[in-house]
């Protein structure tokens, strides 16, 4: 199996569903926030494959720990298994970014090669990830993302075991849960106020997903703007929720005065 044959599948199960997303999209349920979900995306020895080409510790990714998140990520496939960096690069390829943008109506959205924010994550025992909204911009803040793609693929992932994907509404209040199931691919908008998070996970085997952002010149309400992620507490957590303030209101006004500008490529190399 290639990037083509990959990416031939992806592009026919998005077809397959076509009204299924159109609805999904246009009218959210339990959230604000537009997005679709698909399940069997792939055939499912394909999907176990990649399951089973993460390392078990997590060897070599970037641990991340702070009072927002607890998760560890990698964005250098260069000597990774050819399956990881096949269903990466089949995410990003012309014809799935081409079909997602004809099926959604959004123009002009381009993939990231740089793998800014993306690629690979896992996450086990005790790890989370806090309500929170996503950078504003690529790496070099010439593009708005504008669509976040997780594809899960640890296999009999269920509700119980927690490390599942959370969309809340704009005062991060209250939140719809989708399952991490394996196999399945969320698609969202990203935007000002599209909050999301994952819960903590409470089992020992990992939750691995593969992350791609689609990108587009075009502000998502037309509007120009710039922020960092910014992250909040869940609302049992107060002491969070004032901190996220002044952390987001800080990484703010750092970012815009410095024009900090980072991102990964495929290689890990770090890149302007």
């Amino acid at each position: 199996m290639n990037v083509k044959e990959i990416t031939a599948l992806i592009v026919d199960r998005l077809e397959d569903y076509r009204e299924d997303i159109l609805d999904q999209w246009n009218n959210p349920q339990g959230t604000h926030t537009r997005h679709f979900v698909i399940d069997g995306l792939l055939p499912e020895e394909i999907a176990r494959a990649i399951y089973a080409a993460y390392p078990r510790n997590a060897d070599g990714f970037l641990d991340q720990q702070s009072f927002r998140e607890k998760k560890k990520t990698l964005a250098n496939l260069a000597d990774r298994p050819q399956i990881l960096r096949e269903i990466t690069y089949a995410m990003q390829s012309t014809e799935v970014v081409g079909k997602v943008a004809e099926l959604l109506g959004v123009a002009s959205i381009v993939p990231d090669p740089s793998l800014y924010a993306g690629g690979l994550s896992m996450m086990f025992k005790e790890n989370f990830l806090n309500p929170h909204i996503d950078n504003s911009h690529d790496g070099g803040r010439g593009l708005y993302r504008r669509l976040n793609l997780l594809y899960y693929v640890t296999p009999d992932w269920k509700l119980e075991n927690g490390g599942n994907f959370e969309l809340w509404d704009s005062k991060v209040k209250k939140q719809k849960t989708i399952v991490s199931k394996f196999n399945r691919l969320v698609v969202m908008e990203t935007n000002r106020d599209s909050w999301h998070s994952v819960s903590k996970v409470v089992v020992e085997t990992p939750r691995c997903c593969v992350s791609n952002y689609y990108f587009s010149k075009i502000s998502p309400d037309d509007d120009d703007y710039f922020h960092v992620t910014s992250f909040s507490g869940r609302p049992e957590e107060p002491g969070k929720r004032l901190l996220g303030v002044v952390d987001n209101h800080f990484r703010n006004t750092i970012s815009k005065v410095l024009q900090v500008r980072r991102g990964k490529a495929l290689d890990g190399n770090e890149k302007d």
